[in-house]
């Protein structure tokens, strides 16, 4: 039963199957582990397990730096400076997160952050330093109290982290696999995970579709900006990840949180795809939010005005923008002046000017635009899923760290570190004797092709690559910034239909429909989430519910795949008894 006296019930019609209809694959890699993403979190977990003696693989979409770590601009933030504590940071993103959030995790962040940091220093990564104390200079972003967030090349934090790690894992000999979309989990008999199934893309040592088999699997995949027209993540962001653990049997959790960034550069109503981000540090720097006549709309709203909390700021500029009948506002840092432009932003100065706008001369036109999801894929404090061997960290993961809405710049620390303990829980697998039982409760590894192992069911429905527009759209239009029971109600009616539609077409398997499909499902997942959460909280915004009802609400949506072996699979939605997260096991049968 859930906690409004509801049973689990199915809902949506056609999510169908639990893998990808593909070839069988023609080529094979065996590992003790296979880590699936080339951000901060999935490089740092292989840099991690190969230093302890495990087989690692890195499995990639694009090229090694072309994930959504590159793009982070902001920073990296932790408890680094005099003054300031993990509690206070622990504050800081226990309010942000509006409730939600798990304190063991936010805790365990906070407090393991620093060190992480300093390892990550250690690692290779250059922070800027302050001139006067040569120490790593710190910045304020929304919703900190501190200056508490690291960054380098002024706004270029991600680009350098990224580099970093990709040295390191190149400098280690780690073998990696370039340009490969992960298709689905490969499970022993005994339902353990036992690899992935892969698609290469382009020329190399492998083309086409192949399997790394492994009995630990981690998730790194970033995010599914791309299931909205416009978004800060790069293309690659197709919830991957999140279809394949729900295609797996694993549960998601607190999908219909969906960060959407205040202020991102605004190019017009038909802008689609990957949008140029204003970051949050350049209103940390001083920059103000105004409107087209110039007034500072966000001073009265919150005690923090343009520093507030991201869902508060983006809150304030749709509301400012439909009171006044237009679709974007304006960030004013004409006061920088073009020195500290080009010195501490220079990536956002040279991004403004392609698009002709000269932020030393004009205040910035912004909108808010999809940037990051809250939720993802559940798992404890050792970023184990429900599925035995299956981990995820990063932005596919929800950890319970970010709650309702993100604190800005925790998710690179976040990757940090759960991406480390991820690493200690494997090895302790690794190491321990096959078939025992480790003392993280993992069956400890056996030997990669002891056994069958089987993707399992019946196909996914495929999508025609066309459909890829519709589903943004669809999802831009329903469950965007703005959400209601009626525009999440058509949005599911307008899914559904895609996959009506779909079967008499029989789209032909490959990356863009296999892309597709992964799309579609992450995106009904999310309708039903924010349908079922009557309520405004976070970075959930509920036109017909606006309050925020913490007897009722202040609880987590878990979904997953019911009955994964059936062409007709649905899928399930219960809520948790209390704001904690339960145990990572399978739910009991009776709760079904």
């Amino acid at each position: 039963m859930t906690a409004h006296g509801r049973p689990c019930e199915p809902v949506g019609p056609g999510i169908a199957g639990s893998a990808l209809p593909a070839p069988e694959p023609g080529w094979t890699i065996d590992a003790d582990v296979v880590v699936v993403g080339s951000g901060v979190a999935g490089l740092t977990a292989a840099l991690n397990c190969a230093a302890g003696g495990a087989r690692t693989v890195v499995v990639t979409k694009a090229r090694l730096n072309a994930g959504s770590t590159r793009w982070a601009q902001g920073g990296i933030a932790a408890a680094l400076g005099e003054g300031d504590s993990p509690e206070q940071h622990l504050d800081d993103t226990l309010e942000a997160g509006a409730g939600l959030c798990d304190e063991d995790a936010v805790r365990t962040l906070v407090t393991e952050g620093p060190a992480a940091v300093r390892r990550l220093i250690a690692a290779g990564a250059a922070f800027d330093l302050s001139a006067e104390t040569g120490e790593i200079a710190l910045t304020r972003e929304g919703g900190h109290h501190r200056n508490r967030i690291a960054h380098a090349g002024g706004d270029a934090t991600g680009a350098e982290i990224s580099r970093a790690l990709v040295d390191a894992v190149r400098d280690r000999g780690i073998r990696t696999v370039e340009n490969a979309l992960v298709l689905d989990l490969l499970k022993d008999a005994d339902g353990r995970t036992a690899g992935v199934t892969l698609h290469v893309m382009g020329e190399g040592q492998h083309d086409g579709v192949g399997a790394v088999r492994a009995p630990a699997v981690v998730l790194a995949t970033g995010g599914m900006g791309q299931v909205f027209a416009a978004t800060t993540n790069p293309a690659v962001s197709t919830g991957d990840g999140v279809a394949l653990a729900l295609r797996a049997g694993a549960e998601v959790s607190d999908l219909e949180f969906v960060q959407f960034h205040p202020t991102v550069l605004y190019l017009g109503p038909d802008a689609e795809g990957q949008q140029p981000l204003i970051s949050e540090a350049v209103r940390g720097e001083g920059a103000h939010l105004v409107d087209a006549a110039g007034i500072r709309f966000m001073q009265g709203a919150h005690p923090l005005a343009e520093l507030a909390p991201r869902d508060i700021v983006a809150k304030g500029i749709m509301r400012r923008a439909a009171e006044q009948g237009t679709d974007h506002m304006y960030l004013d840092a004409r006061h920088f002046g073009a020195a500290m432009w080009e010195a501490r932003f220079p990536t956002i100065l040279a991004a403004c000017r392609a698009h002709g706008i000269d932020p030393v001369t004009r205040p910035i036109p912004v909108a808010p635009a999809a940037h990051y999801a809250s939720g993802g894929v559940r798992t404890d404090l050792s970023g184990r899923t429900t599925v035995p061997g299956l981990y995820a960290c990063g932005e596919v993961a929800c950890t319970g760290v970010h709650g309702a809405n993100r604190l800005a710049s925790n998710s690179l620390l976040e990757g940090l570190v759960f991406a480390e303990r991820i690493a200690a829980s494997v090895l302790a697998s690794v190491r321990t004797p096959p078939g025992a039982v480790a003392d993280d409760g993992a069956v400890g590894s056996r030997p990669v092709g002891s056994g069958p192992a089987v993707g399992g069911g019946a196909g996914t429905t495929l999508l025609p690559a066309t459909a890829r527009g519709r589903i943004q759209h669809i999802m831009t239009a329903g469950a965007g910034v703005l959400r209601s029971g009626h525009s999440l109600t058509r949005a599911a009616d307008r899914l559904a239909a895609l996959t009506a539609a779909a079967a008499e077409k029989h789209p032909e398997p490959g990356v863009d429909t296999w892309e597709t499909a992964n799309l579609h499902l992450v995106a009904q997942v999310l309708v039903a989430a924010a349908l079922r959460r009557e309520e405004t909280r976070g970075c959930h915004w509920r036109e017909d519910h606006p309050g925020r009802d913490d007897a009722v609400w202040r609880r987590h949506i878990i979904v997953g795949l019911d009955g994964a072996a059936r062409p007709d699979a649905q899928f399930t939605l219960r809520t948790t008894q209390t704001t904690g997260f339960p145990a990572v096991v399978a739910p009991p049968k009776e709760q079904q």
